[in-house]
């Protein structure tokens, strides 16, 4: 294990509970994500997994994971669609006497809303269910103990905002933004370096937990192969988001110093990037890697709808900055303003926004 094991990452948790402003409630963009790559994913197992293999090595049960689960129910629906392709593999090929029994880890940080996960588990659920608290960013599970890796729109948050951008003499100091959208160079940089480190350690930690010939599918906002990071209609988003912080600034709802120390740490890979960060690892071998388009028409979401996605996801972060007094005024500005940004959105939609990896341990 690293030297950095003893530094805990950021905490970044969705909204918690079940009502109205919860994640469980608003994260119907991420299950139409997770939905639209279901059919690979079957193929993937149906084509990649060694069966016999599995069989052969007499373990008592198929280990998944679900790294950054949140607290449902696409958690769920993913673990479920799964099982399911696994179950299908082994019937295909003859074996459904040696059908294993299926064990699903739940992960994410210990902040993470874990009562309303356990407490909305599926009554007739197909396997024993075990939450682990802790990083995806560190290690979480012993040697050679997976056989599945599963993680969606979780990999984009970064452990930690990257140093430069908060530093007044650095040419990466992020004054009156939120995120690398029409921000400098060196900002984009700052946050490519630290994606870069990220990923590094993810893939190492997995490398070590998955068995070889294992399988990892990841699932995270995308943009394509030479398309400017500032581009990326994440980037917009977030650059809504800090228009509209810097407007409660100027009215002398919250401070401009408050905006300037605020960046949100989440960052859009390009296929480009994540192969060369994976083939820098040399444990894994590519077997899917594309840029999808999940969704035909970002007009076909409401601002409305896309506003309280967003609330689901950040509110935490935001409150934790600037207090809780702002956040239904920001969000009702975001909300107005998003309906400005409309077509300029759906232009950068339709150029696909989600990257879809497969990996197999070697």
């Amino acid at each position: 294990m690293s030297n950095d094991t003893n530094i805990v990452p950021e905490s970044y948790p969705m909204i918690g509970g079940d009502g109205s402003n919860s994640y469980t409630k608003n994260s119907y963009l991420q299950k139409a994500g997770a939905n639209s790559v279901k059919a690979i994913i079957d193929d993937v197992i149906a084509e990649k997994l060694d069966v016999e293999k599995q069989i052969s090595s007499s373990k008592s049960a198929f280990r998944i994971a679900d790294l950054g689960c949140s607290v449902g129910p696409n958690t769920f629906i993913a673990m479920q669609n799964i099982i399911d392709a696994v179950q299908q593999k082994y019937q295909s090929q003859g074996f459904a006497s040696h059908m294993p029994e299926f064990q699903v880890f739940f992960n994410d940080h210990t902040s993470n809303d874990f009562n309303t996960l356990f407490a909305s588990l599926p009554p007739e659920r197909s396997y024993f269910a075990t939450g682990v608290p802790g990083s995806f960013h560190g290690r979480l599970f012993p040697d050679f103990s997976l056989d599945f890796v599963h993680s969606s729109f979780a990999l984009q948050w970064l452990s930690k905002v990257p140093e430069e951008l908060l530093n007044k003499n650095s040419a990466a100091w992020n004054k009156g933004r939120v995120h690398y959208e029409s921000a400098p160079d060196e900002v984009a940089q700052a946050y490519t370096a630290q994606f870069a480190k990220d990923i590094t350690t993810f893939l190492d930690g997995r490398a070590k937990e998955l068995v070889v010939g294992g399988l990892m599918v990841l699932n995270m906002p995308g943009i394509p192969n030479g398309i400017p990071h500032s581009s990326s209609v994440t980037g917009l988003t977030f650059d809504i988001l800090g228009h509209c912080l810097m407007d409660l600034a100027k009215e002398g709802l919250i401070s401009e110093v408050q905006v300037d120390s605020f960046n949100v740490p989440i960052y859009v890979a390009s296929p480009k990037e994540m192969t060369q960060l994976v083939e820098r690892n040399g444990c894994f071998s590519i077997e899917r890697m594309e840029i999808i388009q999940p969704w035909a028409r970002a007009g076909d979401l409401s601002s409305q709808a896309f506003t309280m996605h967003l609330r689901a996801g950040m509110e935490g972060i935001i409150s934790k900055h600037f207090g809780t007094e702002i956040i239904d005024e920001l969000f009702d500005r975001y909300c107005k303003k998003h309906g400005e940004f409309i077509g300029l959105l759906e232009s950068k939609c339709n150029e696909g926004n989600q990257l879809f990896i497969v990996l197999k341990r070697i």
